[in-house]
């Protein structure tokens, strides 16, 4: 159905993806090795953030996995995984602080982060189908349902469009996350010096997921509009 441009799109987006994803594995892996002077763990660093700024209608919980840390606005909880929770290491320090950096967002009432939630039930459903959506819409365009496959294309863009705005506005949710963290980190003087180059240098990996996450859903949805273009022309 798809040529080989779109081939070499999808291929060019997974390989950077994995590039980014292996470098931050690579980050994390190697400060969890620089351990923390102060001796606090990622659970311990996590609660004292949330104390310093007043918050104390939020839980720090222990999850399963490697990197599976995050910040659960619903129930009020700070996740964090198996190499963060207890270990004593920047890397920890670094992820905990960050995820304390979105339950400051949520206190504080920041916009991004509001618009991010918002969008999350729609995202939800519209991620699972949009592109099935978009194939049928191309299929029937190349057969005898031109108009009806135009509209349902349509259809299919908009809902990946939800997607890609998603990602983009996730953006300045983790950038303004890991700026708290790493404030917060420098001006309690939680971390050395190379402590918290270490932490800084690993969130800035983590970041980075994220933009080729955006930037790889843009480049598949210009990739899909050509389609449309292409039909109103025919």
């Amino acid at each position: 159905m798809f040529s080989s441009g779109y081939m070499l799109l999808a291929g060019a987006i997974m390989l950077v993806s994995m590039f980014v994803s292996n470098k931050l594995k690579s980050k994390f892996a190697h400060y969890s090795k620089l351990q923390l002077r102060n001796g606090l763990s990622g659970a311990e660093i996590a609660e004292k953030m949330l104390a310093d700024h007043g918050i104390r209608d939020v839980e720090v919980i222990h999850v399963k996995g490697m990197l599976t840390d995050h910040y659960n606005p619903m129930k009020k909880t700070v996740n964090l995984s198996e190499g963060v929770f207890s270990q004593r290491n920047a890397a920890a320090a670094a992820v905990a602080a960050h995820e304390v950096g979105h339950a400051i967002q949520h206190a504080k009432g920041y916009k991004w982060l509001q618009m991010r939630s918002k969008l999350v039930p729609i995202v939800s459903i519209a991620s699972k189908f949009s592109q099935w959506v978009i194939y049928g819409g191309i299929a029937l365009m190349a057969g005898q349902g031109a108009g009806l496959g135009q509209n349902i294309l349509i259809i299919g863009l908009i809902m990946f469009a939800t997607g890609t705005l998603f990602s983009f506005i996730t953006l300045p949710v983790e950038y303004d996350a890991s700026n708290r963290a790493l404030k917060w980190l420098r001006d309690k003087n939680m971390v050395s010096q190379e402590e918290f180059a270490g932490s800084q240098d690993a969130l800035k990996w983590a970041a980075r997921t994220y933009v080729v996450a955006a930037l790889g859903s843009l480049a598949t949805l210009l990739y899909f509009l050509k389609y449309l273009n292409r039909g109103r022309r025919n």
